[in-house]
């Protein structure tokens, strides 16, 4: 019999968000809800309104966890409503029954639809203050503003956090809700936005948020960004009870062992996994609010809200969109946040501070100077059109597979399917990812760079591969990426590669009547020197102008010279009768130093050390001490 354990229903787990007006009675309907005051400052409680956010477990059943974050409505602290909304899974957008719709509950909703928020029900408070007839209007004029909403909306509810009533309803109806919520996958990268940062004795700097994606567990090393620091996680609570592991959906605290709570601030992220870091450039779709006051173009300042960050940022390399428009934009970051491909942020006005629009993040890492009017990423692309759009972009470049699952937004996992499903357009290098109209492209650059090199040495083998990839532009591409340009021309037929040389698909070496005269008196040169090598300055000194260089290493390959060293090429039966004498020497005298062999060979140090070099590096004689001895001879041995 299969233990009932085993057939459990998953836990689901979720966020709910509070927005609405102020004094429409979010807090009191939190704390109706879960039994905990969201108001923990006494200024908070002083004053009567909710200045900062407040946090709260709401048991749902056993298989229903929702953290609720309590947000506050007064239009001077829509930055910490704003740091509060990102991140939730269901919106309860609360209205006063004896207020109705208010100015803050238009610009809280709007917040809500910007950042994308999945659902939500709109909660109708103090219903114990008001008559029926005058709920029925509320609950009608509700209904009819969230008919144009984006968001999809629950029927009203009607509550009272005075005396319980609706209370159950709205239970109720979180959890059908949280039935038809999809799951955070837990196996994505881990990402907290933090949203507080304090000190705890015995715990040390502890910071908190919704866990967006993914999982950690205690012991853990987690990156805080943009501080770029690793650290251990000591600890984890979820709303005040120790947890082993936190997972998405989930108010999280975590204890952090190598950082100091001065160094952390509301808007740092922690995060583990590669390809995350924080930026200054956003390639993004925005759009404005019909009723924003002014169009944007280039130069705006905007106030940009992502994750639980508020920065300063410019708009640039726009072309200027009017209030209810959509466009493309650049965003230039006064100060570094840490954004994914698909996150949702929400812009504010610079002065005088107001929510004018959002948008939707295309390119997290964008190349410093696009040509933005070239770009074709756009909300709503599949996956592999980004990718594709990326890898363009990116040229021989290419981009990071590691970089992948932050710039696309996807899961780690769907990252090796993607490049297998763009394989055609698309070649995988490693760590690297390369559009093979890039690499053909390249090849055929490389190919009028051979070109115009055999047109200037005619008489050369071709370019040194070095040579070569050193003509790629800057910045220089992975060594992976250059071989696969090569590649690229070899199997087209454009270029062919020998060795360290590569050269026009079958090019050979032009000689005129000139050179061809050069090359046959050089090699007559070579003969008679015999063992008195000439260096290459020598005979460049004694034929003036002509190409010695590429002319003896045409000799070298048709096998009438023989390279010593870098500077000096010698005729082989030269080289030969070398190799004899000097066997026949050191078999006759066991060893011998050079000044005793200079004797028997009759040449000054300047042509005997470079020869005996030479056998040296061939393993015909090796080094004893001053002296030479043959190599055969002393194979094996431990020494001369």
């Amino acid at each position: 019999m299969v233990p009932h354990a085993l057939h459990a229903s998953p836990v689901r787990r979720f966020v709910i968000g509070t927005a609405g007006h102020i004094d429409h009675g979010k807090t009191a309907l939190v704390k109706a809800l879960t039994g905990v005051d969201t108001d923990r400052w006494e200024e908070e409680k002083r004053r009567g309104i909710t200045i900062d956010l407040g946090f709260a477990p709401l048991p749902l059943g056993d298989h229903v966890q929702a953290s609720v974050v309590d947000v506050p409505g007064h239009e001077g602290f829509v930055r910490n409503m704003l740091a509060g909304a990102t991140g939730i899974d269901v919106a309860l957008l609360v209205v006063a029954a004896d207020e109705g719709l208010m100015p803050q509950t238009e610009e809280h909703l709007a917040i809500i639809e910007l950042l994308g928020v999945g659902r939500g029900i709109p909660v109708i408070t103090k219903q114990d203050l008001v008559e029926p007839e005058w709920l029925d209007l509320v609950r009608s004029e509700v209904s009819e503003r969230l008919k144009r909403s984006r968001v999809p909306w629950e029927p009203s509810i009607a509550t009272s956090a005075l005396t319980g009533e609706g209370l159950d309803e709205l239970r109720s109806a979180l959890r059908l809700v949280a039935n038809d919520l999809v799951e955070r996958p837990a196996e994505d990268l881990f990402r907290l936005p933090i949203d507080r940062v304090f000190a705890v004795a015995g715990a040390g700097t502890v910071v908190t948020g919704s866990t967006w994606t993914g999982t950690v567990a205690v012991g853990d090393a987690v990156r805080l960004l943009p501080l770029e620091r690793e650290v251990r996680v000591r600890s984890i609570e979820v709303h005040g009870q120790a947890a082993e592991r936190a997972v998405p959906g989930r108010r999280t605290a975590l204890a952090l062992v190598g950082v100091d709570k001065s160094e952390l601030a509301r808007g740092d992220v922690a995060v583990t996994g590669a390809g995350w870091r924080a930026t200054t450039l956003l390639d993004a779709a925005v759009e404005l609010l019909p009723g924003a006051r002014k169009p944007i173009g280039s130069r705006t300042r905007l106030r940009v809200h992502l994750g639980t960050a508020e920065v300063l940022a410019r708009v640039v390399q726009i072309r200027s969109i009017g209030p209810g428009e959509h466009g493309l934009a650049r965003l230039v970051l006064e100060t570094p946040l840490v954004a994914r491909g698909g996150d949702r942020f929400v812009v504010r006005s610079f002065s005088p501070v107001t929510t004018i629009g959002g948008g939707v993040v295309l390119d997290p890492f964008p190349a410093p100077r696009p040509r933005l009017r070239q770009r074709r990423l756009a909300a709503g692309q599949l996956p592999i059109e980004r990718l594709l759009v990326l890898a363009q972009e990116a040229g021989l470049a290419g981009l990071s597979t590691d970089s992948l699952p932050t710039r696309l937004g996807l899961l780690p996992g769907q990252v090796p399917t993607l490049i297998t499903e763009a394989g055609k357009d698309l070649l995988s290098l490693g760590a690297t990812v390369v559009a093979r109209h890039a690499l053909a492209a390249e090849a055929t650059r490389l190919v009028e760079v051979l070109r115009r090199y055999h047109k200037e040495h005619p008489i050369d083998p071709g370019m040194s591969l070095q040579a070569l990839r050193a003509a790629v532009p800057a910045p220089a591409p992975p060594p992976a990426v250059l071989d696969a340009v090569l590649e690229v021309g070899t199997r087209a037929r454009q270029l062919e590669v020998t060795g360290s040389v590569a050269r026009l698909a079958g090019w050979h070496p032009a000689f005129d009547a000139h050179t061809s005269d050069l090359r046959e008196i050089l090699a007559r040169r070579l003969v008679d020197a015999r063992w008195e090598v000439p260096t290459l300055a020598e005979l460049e000194r004694e034929f003036p102008g002509a190409p010695i260089r590429a002319l003896l290493a045409h000799l070298a390959r048709e096998g009438t010279a023989e390279p010593i060293d870098q500077e000096r090429y010698a005729a082989p039966q030269a080289l030969e009768s070398f190799r004899s004498g000097l066997e026949a020497a050191l078999a006759e005298l066991g060893k011998a130093t050079p000044a005793e062999l200079r004797e028997r060979f009759g040449l000054t140090r300047k042509y005997l050390i470079p020869l005996l070099e030479w056998a040296d590096r061939r393993g015909i004689t090796r080094r004893a001490g001053d002296a030479r001895v043959l190599a055969r001879l002393t194979a094996g041995k431990g020494g001369p």
